[in-house]
């Protein structure tokens, strides 16, 4: 039976490849994004256990929990967990939101009709990889709670052809003698692959990430991988020597094919880098952020400040957007990642919006607390923070700058129902607040609030 626990956090991202957005391995309890856990790794591997559902290995992985549930329950039972969640924020006489609006689902909202169960829309996956008993290289899922390898041929909410492609790299590195890394001796090589896929173009990134960073005949492994798919345009290798349950390291090369891949949002188009944060479900991306857009109101002349820009993704939009209904914008980004300012910047320039954009490689809280001291202008303000949510320093100069709106995109509705709370005490009105199913078969909720000052 699938649970029934709510999802108050919207922690419950959980997916088949047991590895949450941020590059955590799955399988290790308590916050699956922040928390690491026991690393209780087993060099054996299972084949594809059976079960009653949709998915054969549905019970062996858990990474959907939900998905032996019709989706028309699984959009109630989010809806109803929201409601009550955000109720104290609802009660609030600074919200014009009393009830929550139907969640936005894939192909249909919550109190529709029968709706089809949601399939192939992620476009990132990722395998780990393991010896097997005779020192052959394993790939899959970890099973629920350990590092034991399940051995998977496709994964129905992935997108077609990406567990082929990543079956096809573990046994060319067999064929090839590069050995996998050993979670338990912490001997081997080969620690994982990560491989993301264009929504709306025919592009994709291999990262494979190795525990060292010369490794014999991985130019090979790279070029014969381009050959799996000719979606492959990128094959980049990330270095990782670190005992760590984290699956990314801090070096990424690339060594085959070109440096990034491409893919487009609301009409803009986007590059991507092998280790770029870009959302793995772009379908119900492009809703999450026509809401928070929506909700901006820009005008001509407006200052747009994209706090936690990653990329740019949001705010390029957003001015994409204004342009198309003919008013001119200033866009400011502010990210701490460097690598995800020069991703932006680029950006800027490939949808020719370079000249009134600015972005800041900057904490964001360390750039508003500056910005609230010089009295910068803000019109708009849109935050998109990580699972913490803000810092109340950041949302206390926001208020002292008092943008007239503000849109919070949140992939954690517990944190963000506290910054709510703190921003509407600060004299910010809640005009809406949106549910939006990123992750179908899983607890997890994403939501978009909508605020404006009070005059």
């Amino acid at each position: 039976m699938p649970s029934t626990k709510h999802p108050h956090n919207g922690s419950g991202a959980r997916h088949a490849s047991r590895k949450p957005a941020d590059g955590r391995a799955r399988g290790r309890g308590g916050n699956p994004k922040h928390r690491p856990g026991n690393h209780a790794a087993q060099k054996n591997s299972t084949p594809c256990p059976q079960s009653d559902g949709p998915c054969p290995l549905m019970r062996a992985c858990g990474g959907c929990e939900w998905l032996g549930l019709p989706y028309r329950k699984q959009l109630a039972r989010k809806q109803t967990a929201m409601q009550e969640l955000f109720q104290p924020v609802l009660d609030s006489s600074r919200s014009d939101v009393r009830e929550l609006e139907p969640i936005f689902g894939m192909g249909g909202r919550a109190g529709d009709g029968k709706i089809a169960s949601p399939r192939a829309f992620r476009h990132k996956a990722a395998t780990p990889f393991a010896p097997g008993e005779h020192g052959e290289v394993r790939c899959g899922f970890f099973a629920r709670g350990t590092h034991r390898i399940i051995e998977v041929p496709n994964c129905i909410v992935e997108a077609p052809g990406a567990r082929e492609i990543l079956n096809g790299v573990a046994r060319i590195a067999q064929e090839l003698d590069i050995p996998a890394y050993d979670e338990d001796s912490h001997q081997g090589i080969l620690r994982y692959a990560v491989l993301r896929l264009g929504w709306k173009t025919d592009q994709g990134v291999l990262t494979l990430v190795t525990s060292r960073r010369d490794v014999p005949h991985l130019d090979e492994l790279a070029l014969r991988a381009m050959q799996l798919d000719p979606r492959i345009t990128c094959v980049a290798q990330n270095i990782n020597p670190r005992v760590t349950n984290a699956i990314l390291g801090g070096e990424t090369r690339v060594i085959a094919g070109s440096p990034s891949m491409r893919d487009k949002l609301l009409g803009c188009t986007f590059e991507i880098s092998p280790t770029a944060f870009y959302q793995t479900n772009p379908q119900q991306t492009e809703l999450l952020y026509q809401l928070a857009i929506d909700g901006m109101a820009l005008t001509e002349g407006d200052v747009l400040m994209d706090a936690y820009c990653g990329s740019g993704t949001i705010g390029l939009c957003a001015a994409a957007d204004a342009r198309e209904r003919g008013a001119s914008i200033s866009l400011l980004g502010v990210e701490r990642n460097a690598a995800g300012i020069i991703d932006a910047k680029a950006n800027a320039e490939l949808n020719g919006l370079a000249n009134s954009c600015e972005f800041v490689a900057k904490d964001a809280t360390e750039f508003m607390l500056e910005a609230a001291r010089e009295e910068r202008r803000i019109d708009v303000l849109s935050i998109d923070p990580p699972r913490a949510g803000s810092t109340p320093e950041f949302l206390d100069a926001a208020i002292s700058l008092a943008p007239r709106r503000i849109t919070y995109i949140s992939c954690n509705p517990q944190t963000q129902c506290r910054d709510l709370q703190h921003l509407m005490q600060g004299g910010y009105h809640l005009e809406r607040l949106a549910l939006v199913d990123m992750f179908p078969h899983t607890t997890h909720v994403e939501t978009v609030a909508v605020l404006r000052r009070e005059q």
